[in-house]
């Protein structure tokens, strides 16, 4: 039987973001705030109001009974892309002034970041080619398609290790973490996808090699803002693109902050368990994130659909005290988000690794590693 759509509906709540994102266009002025307060103070706000989720769903629950779940993630694409595309072409010919539109992008990179970057990430991890596709439309849509090798190859299979660039580690500020992670985030997804093509005998210049695809369709979107906005429509969108790029790595940076797993000798690490990974059961921030904040599980089960996926006690995964969007907040200033979080994660080996007396190779990203990336 499949489940009604009012059963999926909170999970709808992202498309607030769009009409305030069209008064924003139209009322000008400080109206573009709506966007960052609705995603991040409204939410964090009902946070609070709701509580906690803990309830689970039957994982075993077919695909047929989630289609209220799956058309949120499916309709988002065409949204974003109409969104952004339609306000560089309205502003072009709007007169709104310089700070104005910069304000309008700005709320917009939240939209994009905030829920476009989440939906891809649900898109990416799905069988059929098609979700994967609208996947790579948002993110080409934020010019970060690298993201999709780096988070499938390399962070599902190195999280929480020296190996993986979005693994926050203990102590590394958030700033510090974001450009460390530009830096290497799009050298590793290259290396990870030249090995998978060495391994076929097939050379980078492959038309399998997912850079093409990448390469082209970043290109289409900063080539169709160029035409609707000229050279401030483009710079717009790249202003839009980054908003949201730093939205995302400061949820990659909350989501592993500090954990670490088992080095079992010779580059290799124990298997993934929900204990490397921040779990928080917030209801209204889990509505805006499409459970995204019960990651303990989707690093357990990376196949599982996001209304499937389970939430774990403090015996099973570290768990955060608010949800992301309040959490990111606090990553913006790293000595608040030290006080919050180092005592967690010191108790966090304390429970899970008392045997382990010496962290600071796990700190500083030193132990030893294979000869090649993948």
């Amino acid at each position: 039987m499949r489940i009604s759509i009012l059963n999926a509906l909170p999970f709808w709540m992202s498309l607030g973001l769009v009409p305030l994102a069209v008064l924003a266009a139209v009322l000008g002025s400080w109206w573009w705030v709506l966007m960052p307060g609705y995603a991040w103070y409204l939410v964090t706000g009902l946070d609070l109001v709701l509580g906690l989720n803990r309830d689970n769903a039957d994982p075993e629950t077919p695909d047929a009974s989630l289609f209220w779940y799956r058309a949120i993630t499916v309709i988002w694409a065409p949204v974003q892309v109409c969104l952004i595309f339609g306000l560089i072409w309205y502003s072009a010919h709007s007169a709104l002034s310089g700070w104005e539109k910069l304000g309008l992008f700005f709320g917009l990179g939240v939209a994009s970041g905030t829920i476009g970057m989440v939906y891809a990430h649900e898109l990416l991890h799905q069988r059929p080619a098609w979700e994967r596709f609208l996947g790579d439309v948002l993110l080409a849509s934020t010019l970060y398609s690298h993201f999709r090798t780096e988070h499938l190859l390399v962070h599902h299979s190195w999280v929480g290790t020296p190996r993986d660039a979005v693994s926050a580690r203990y102590n590394e500020g958030f700033h510090r973490f974001f450009w460390r992670v530009l830096r290497e985030g799009p050298k590793s997804a290259w290396r990870a996808e030249q090995n998978m093509l060495a391994r076929r005998d097939l050379p980078v210049t492959s038309r399998r090699n997912p850079f093409w695809r990448y390469g082209f369709l970043q290109l289409a979107m900063l080539v169709l803002a160029l035409l609707l906005g000229g050279w401030q429509g483009l710079l717009l969108f790249v202003w839009q693109a980054f908003v949201a790029i730093w939205q995302l790595e400061l949820t990659n940076y909350v989501e592993h902050y500090g954990l670490s797993r088992r080095h079992l000798g010779n580059g290799k690490y124990e298997h993934v368990l929900p204990r490397h990974s921040w779990n928080a059961s917030h209801t209204a921030s889990n509505w805006l994130l499409i459970n995204l904040q019960r990651h303990s599980d989707h690093h357990y089960k990376p196949d599982r659909r996001f209304p499937l996926l389970q939430t774990y006690g403090e015996d099973e995964a570290p768990q955060l005290p608010f949800g992301y969007p309040a959490m990111t907040f606090l990553a913006m200033i790293p000595p608040l988000w030290r006080r919050r979080m180092n005592p967690r994660v010191r108790a966090w080996r304390r429970q899970f690794y008392p045997d382990i007396e010496d962290w600071s190779d796990y700190n500083l990203g030193t132990l030893p590693m294979p000869p090649k990336a993948l």
